[in-house]
């Protein structure tokens, strides 16, 4: 932790740091555990991106019931949270635990797809209008959103966008049901769930906005968080359409775009294998 970050934290809390430990996970900056010098224990986040979009985020789905860090403070390079003691171990116990609170957060609903601003997903944008068909929603501001931008910084080959430009516009007949807009986290995986092997502590780093529900399921699915435990709790609360395993692997484009992004090429084979999934 640099010298103005520590400035920056003992101003905030009116006491000393008597340590501050960096901390595993985030694609974006960095995470201290700080002990201050008064006994309180909080979380420090440091980051290029503007870190009062996720605070934004957090405080959105703690008011509506999801257990996520209580946000302390946040500016735009520095955001301080409680610190919530725990690891990643997912066991059956813990699926279900998390069926239960995502089937709860799926609950809340909204007139439109999107959120009430534009957020991030580890650093990159995702753009947010307030849309209510969701092929176009999904289609133009995730889909051709991320393959634009990969195109753009020479990642996604042109006969691959072009094949995702087929897809976008079939989008109507591949996602044919009519989802209600409901809260997602957005990056449910096991590096974001502090849990204590029995049940879920906190969801961390959301990416979350109004979207059809089986974003996060096939989500979940392609990062292999949540297994039959998971599937079988959450379809006892909620009742899913037809057609969802059809839809699965149009979903898992959208991680699999984000995480050319973010990690380079070794996403490529993976989303040319679903786009001929799906038959393009």
């Amino acid at each position: 932790m640099n010298n103005d970050t520590r400035r920056a934290v003992e101003s905030w809390a009116e006491s000393g740091i008597d340590s501050a430990t960096e901390l595993d996970g985030g694609e974006v900056g960095s995470v201290h555990r700080v002990d201050l010098a008064d006994g309180r224990r909080v979380v420090a986040k440091i980051a290029d991106t503007d870190l009062r979009i996720e605070a934004r985020m957090l405080r959105h789905l703690a008011e509506r019931g999801l257990s996520v860090p209580e946000v302390y403070h946040a500016t735009e390079d520095l955001l301080l949270l409680a610190f919530v003691d725990g690891g990643s171990a997912v066991t059956p116990s813990v699926e279900r635990d998390l069926a239960d609170r995502l089937a709860a957060l799926h609950s809340h609903e909204a007139p439109t797809f999107g959120f009430p601003i534009d957020t991030l997903t580890g650093r990159l944008d995702l753009p947010n209008p307030r849309i209510e068909d969701w092929p176009t929603f999904f289609g133009e501001h995730r889909l051709a959103s991320m393959a634009e931008h990969a195109a753009g910084a020479g990642l996604l080959p042109a006969a691959d966008r072009d094949r995702i430009d087929a897809l976008v516009a079939d989008l109507p007949s591949l996602l044919d049901h009519e989802p209600t807009p409901s809260l997602i986290h957005g990056d449910v995986w096991a590096e974001n769930l502090m849990t204590d092997g029995e049940r879920v502590r906190a969801l961390l780093d959301p990416a979350c906005y109004y979207a059809d529900p089986e974003v996060e399921l096939a989500y979940i699915d392609w990062t292999d968080t949540g297994g039959d435990a998971f599937r079988e709790r959450y379809r006892e609360q909620v009742e899913l359409p037809d057609g969802v395993a059809d839809r699965q692997p149009v979903y898992r484009l959208l991680p699999l775009l984000v995480h050319l992004r973010h990690f380079g090429e070794t996403y490529l084979d993976p989303i040319r294998e679903t786009l001929g999934e799906i038959g393009y």
